[in-house]
This record gives structure tokens, C-alpha cells and sequence, in this order.
């Protein structure tokens, strides 16, 4: 078994599996307006809670029309090829110096060695990259919204009804504010810190300090999530598992999830570009799926920079 597939191996282990989607949704997202200090009624909230999945891999999904991610130039039966990850570095939304970065990487992982992400490193994802998580639980309480995923216990808190302090400090999920529009739920996250593998997504997309990611939340019914997910599969590696805990619920006929989060850096873009993620539920408990942290021989000849600190964070 050669490097690159044990590493995707590693990371499918990492997640509860479940439905995937190609966006139901075609804009690229205006942008937000400012968070004001409004409150919506609790009887008129989306019910978020509970535990999701969506099923699709490498790649976020593209929009239906306007500016979309950096996807896989390999290919394997004509979807992204989950063992090799090589960016288009071609996507016009990249800037020549952040075009450059993601070439590199591709390089490497056509050498048959993977390179190294925050997830393969047991570090903090990040936003967007945390995205690639599959499982995803959301707890919504009225001051707040806390995020759980599925890899290495990696939690966000979200404030509700609140502004971005004046002068930001960068933290590893950054500072993220929510607010209900009708039956939507939208994130505004800014401030998110640069550690030592940064990256947007699987393809080493590199961010700066200006990143600005919105995401917005609705549930949708199952025939339009299952659409989502058809077109999804034609895309992306649609993964698949016999564990209860890793599978789709075949009988669950309810709404599903979807989310579609505009990115906006002008550091690194040429554009602001918009991608999705549709959510099912998935079969089984949910799992805990802990990043082994081994400095030794992951990579050949070098050292896994597992994270430490002499100080707290906070």
C-alpha cells in the first residue's frame, strides 16, 4: 500500500460517513450585512441539533454557477481521485503566489509522498478547512451555537446576536458571530490564526490574516437533499462503510442539511468564491475519532510537528 493511499486511509477513519451533495444552491453570497443586535423569536428558529454527515470527499462542491473552489486535477472513474490530491492551481481565483503554493503541493503528492494538513497533523483545521470534517453535531442554545466535528474533537463557539470586537485576536477556529435570517443561520467568521500547515481546503490553498468566511444553514426537505447528493456522486468519492456508526440511515426520510459558505481573502483571491456541503443523518452513535499524535516515521525522514504548548491559550 503506498503512502499516498495509507494517508487517505488514516483520514477516512477519522470521520462518521454519511450523504453527500453537490450544492443546491448557485450564487456566490452577497455580502453579509453587519450583525445587529436583533433577536428572532424561539418558536421561528430552525432545530440545527443533532448529529449530521454528508459522504463526499476530497473536494467541498462547487456552485452551480459563478466562482467555486480549488478541485482535484486527478481523477479516478471520473471523480476527484481521493488517493491523490492535486489542486488546480489553474482556478482563476487564485493569485499567482497562491496559485504557486498549491502547485507545490501538488507535486509532491504526484511523487507518492502526501504532504502535510493540519488534519494529518493532529493540529486545529481551521475555517473553512474543518469543513472537510464528515460528522458534525450543532448545539444551539440563544446566546450561542457551539460546533462539533467528528476529527480530533475539534469544537467552534459561535456568538449570537453579537458584533466582532473592534480589534480581533486571532484564534485557530478565529471569531465567529450568528444570526437567524428567517430560516437561515449565518456564521461570520474573521480572525482566524495562521499556524504552521494553513490551508482552506485538502490542496495546501493558503489564507491570511484577511480571511472572511460566511456560512449560511438551512434544512431542506429529503427530495432536495437527495438531489444534492446524486449530484454530488458525480463529483466527488462518494465513501462508503458497513459500520452503523460510519453509514447513511436508509430510513430516515426527514430534512437535510445544507450549507453554503462564501470565502473572501483578498490576500490570496482574485474573487470572493462560494462552495457547499449537504448533511444527512447518519446510522449509529456517533463516534470518537482521536488523531493518533506519532512524531515517528509518518513522513520518511521527518518528524511529525505534533502541537505543544508552554502556556495556555487562554
Amino acid at each position: 500500500m503506498n503512502a499516498q493511499r495509507r494517508d487517505f486511509r488514516l483520514l477516512v477513519t477519522l470521520v462518521a460517513l454519511a450523504a453527500a451533495a453537490m450544492p443546491a444552491w448557485g450564487q456566490v453570497a452577497p455580502a453579509v450585512r453587519p450583525i445587529g443586535s436583533g433577536t428572532q423569536s424561539a418558536a421561528s428558529i430552525p432545530d440545527f441539533s443533532g448529529t449530521w454527515a454528508h459522504l463526499s470527499w476530497p473536494d467541498f462542491e462547487p456552485p452551480l454557477a459563478g466562482p467555486g473552489p480549488v478541485k482535484n486535477r486527478s481523477r479516478r472513474n471520473g471523480v476527484a481521485n481521493a488517493y491523490q490530491l492535486v489542486g488546480d492551481y489553474t482556478n482563476p481565483i487564485l493569485k499567482p503566489h497562491a496559485a504557486e503554493v498549491v502547485r507545490k503541493h501538488g507535486e509532491i503528492s504526484l511523487s507518492g509522498v502526501p504532504y502535510p494538513t493540519p488534519s494529518n497533523h493532529c493540529w486545529p483545521g481551521g475555517v473553512p478547512f474543518v469543513l472537510w470534517n464528515i460528522g458534525m453535531q450543532m448545539l444551539q442554545q440563544p446566546d450561542k451555537i457551539t460546533i462539533l466535528y467528528s476529527n480530533d474533537h475539534e469544537v467552534r463557539h459561535v456568538r449570537m446576536n453579537q458584533p466582532h470586537p473592534a480589534h480581533v485576536t486571532a484564534s485557530w477556529y478565529g471569531d465567529s458571530v450568528g444570526h437567524y435570517e428567517g430560516d437561515t443561520l449565518v456564521i461570520d467568521t474573521v480572525g482566524v490564526r495562521i499556524g504552521p500547515f494553513a490551508m482552506v481546503d485538502m490542496y495546501g490553498t493558503p489564507y491570511t490574516d484577511a480571511l472572511h468566511v460566511v456560512e449560511r444553514y438551512r434544512l431542506l426537505d429529503y427530495e432536495a437533499a437527495k438531489e444534492a447528493e446524486e449530484r454530488g456522486q458525480r463529483e466527488n468519492l462518494r465513501l462508503r462503510n458497513s459500520d452503523p456508526g460510519f453509514a447513511p440511515d436508509p430510513n430516515y426520510k426527514g430534512n437535510g442539511l445544507q450549507l453554503q459558505f462564501t470565502v473572501e481573502d483578498e490576500g490570496v483571491f482574485t474573487m470572493p468564491w462560494s462552495a457547499t456541503i449537504t448533511y444527512r443523518r447518519p446510522l449509529g452513535k456517533w463516534p470518537e475519532m482521536v488523531c493518533a499524535e506519532n512524531p515517528h516515521g509518518y513522513y520518511p525522514e521527518k518528524r511529525t510537528a505534533v502541537p505543544t504548548a508552554d502556556k495556555p491559550d487562554f
